[in-house]
């Protein structure tokens, strides 16, 4: 094989940059204007991602983080599934082998050129609204991942361009909504073929090499900066941790610690004095834990570079396994994903605040508010899954308050809105507000929280899995910190209130109400 010499032409490599980059966005509209359910059509729970023939992310549409750190692990078990020909794809949701938690459900497709086998690998990722599991749902509290949901290990659904029916089948006969099931399932496939016809395209136009070299060079480009964005932070060691409330199962509080060092132009996180992994399903997989670094080292460069493996390479996270942010099999870890990675997040920031702090934030709600309904719609005699996770306020920083009412760090999700809401369940939204005061005071004030409850029509079973509900967002240098939030069950024989993580079932005509956490405050308030 020749290799061109070439040498980067920086017009050439931002022509590359954008055109990776739309890409993907490509594969997200796509995915997005032909799903079923509203968790991915509306809430965009979704995200797309290239790879090269190794399974190393070239570039990302701006989805989800907590999606787009850990999906070169899925890729890369995807790749080292079998022989691979033009048309197939494969299909995975194992956590153990670089997933997230069961519902989120990964579709890798290969891209070929005139040397038969792989160049690229194009790759989405879902989360489905039901995976089957002991709740409806698919995020219930559990204590072993075999009660979370169906495991689907990398297996080829689509082979040379067709559906496998047999595997199709055999994943729709354990869910509780096949038809929304099946119609998200080819929406993926659909984002898919989108994303291997425009690499085509790509290659077509450049030639491979050339599309190879800079493929290589975005990589090199993000390191390059990314280390430039290391250098600036003063060398030394710097610690932080918090806490996670509780696991569902017990009372007891997880320990989440993080030690940073920063040398030169390389940062080394360790992470191996956090607690042992829990029975509850708060356990977060390594994948989980590369992606909060991911998400806080790339949202400390300031240029607009390409999120891609390059980002990483200055970066060394060290674990310990068996703990909760390296949970071994077969561990519960449908809340490790939207929990836990919120909370390495904010050790990872509070660690960061001491090196740097005119750029590190007050803790945000630090919570995705996890909300899954499901039941029988009596209005259409069908059985219904809802998950949505809810907003809350963002902390202020050095610059500014705190934004309220968004989805803040590991979730990039929109929200529901209230027609698409009670148009597709048996919902009534009674309230959808901002949670006013509940931002921390300061210098500048954390963002406020989200108000949102629901009116049931039909008898369903609740699962919430929240957090920060009583220890608060953090505030930084003398700024106070966010409200906690509030669960609460309103039914006609009075109100209970309900901790953190909770199971319930719910006659028609009860309510759900969820206060989502405000932001930490920054800087001392002014008297």
């Amino acid at each position: 094989e020749t290799k061109v010499d070439m040498k980067v032409n920086p017009i050439l490599l931002e022509v590359f940059k954008n055109r990776f980059a739309s890409i993907s966005e490509e594969m997200g509209v796509t995915l997005i204007r032909t799903a079923f359910s509203p968790n991915i059509k509306e809430r965009r729970d979704l995200s797309c991602a290239i790879f090269d023939h190794s399974g190393d992310m070239i570039a990302q549409a701006a989805h989800i983080p907590v999606h787009l750190g850990s999906m070169p692990l899925s890729v890369k078990a995807a790749i080292g599934h079998g022989n691979w020909e033009k048309g197939d794809m494969v299909i995975l949701n194992d956590p153990f082998k670089g997933g997230t938690h069961l519902p989120d459900i990964t579709l890798v497709a290969a891209v070929f050129a005139e040397s038969g086998v792989p160049e690229f690998f194009v790759a989405n990722r879902a989360h489905h609204a039901d995976v089957g599991g002991m709740s409806s749902g698919s995020m219930p509290l559990s204590t072993s991942i075999f009660q979370e949901g169906i495991i689907i290990p990398p297996l080829k659904l689509v082979e040379k361009g067709a559906i496998d029916r047999k595997i199709m089948g055999f994943l729709l006969n354990n869910v509780r909504t096949p038809v929304e099931r099946e119609g998200d399932f080819a929406a993926q496939v659909m984002a898919n073929v989108t994303g291997v016809r425009r690499i085509e395209e790509l290659i077509a136009k450049y030639g491979l090499d050339k599309t190879r070299f800079y493929a290589g060079a975005l990589m090199d480009y993000a390191e390059r900066l990314t280390r430039k964005t290391i250098l600036e932070i003063p060398d030394g060691s710097y610690e932080f941790e918090d806490v996670m409330e509780d696991d569902g199962i017990s009372d007891h509080s997880i320990r989440v610690h993080v030690r940073i060092t920063i040398q030169g132009d390389t940062a080394t996180l360790d992470f191996r004095e956090c607690d042992p992994q829990v029975r509850g399903s708060i356990n977060a997989v390594y994948a989980i834990t590369l992606s909060a670094v991911l998400y806080v080292f790339r949202s400390l460069v300031q240029k607009d570079i390409p999120t891609n493996a390059g980002c990483l390479r200055p970066i060394n996270v060290l674990t310990r396994k068996g703990s909760a942010v390296d949970a071994l099999f077969p561990a519960a870890v449908a809340g490790g994903n939207v929990e836990m990675s919120q909370r390495i997040v904010d050790v990872v920031l509070g660690a960061l605040s001491h090196a740097v702090p005119e750029t590190i934030p007050a803790a945000s709600q630090g919570t995705m508010n996890n909300v899954t309904i499901g039941g029988v719609d009596l209005r259409k005699g069908k059985p219904f899954a809802y998950y949505e996770t809810i907003g809350g306020g963002m902390g202020a920083s050095f610059r500014c308050n705190g934004e309220s009412a968004v989805h803040c760090h590991m979730t990039n999700t929109m929200n529901t809105p209230v027609e698409a809401l009670e148009y597709s369940y048996p919902f009534v939204v009674t309230e959808y507000s901002v949670r006013r005061g509940t931002g921390g005071h300061g210098h500048h004030k954390g963002g406020d929280g989200i108000v949102r409850e629901i009116e049931l029509l039909s008898d369903a079973e609740v699962t919430v899995m929240s957090e920060r509900r009583r220890i608060p967002p953090y505030g930084l240098f003398g700024g106070e910190p966010g409200s906690v939030g509030k669960n609460v069950i309103i039914r006609n024989k009075g109100i209970e209130q309900k901790g953190g993580k909770f199971s319930a079932s719910l006659n028609k005509g009860d309510r759900l109400r969820i206060e989502t956490p405000g932001g930490g405050g920054y800087g001392p308030p002014e008297s």
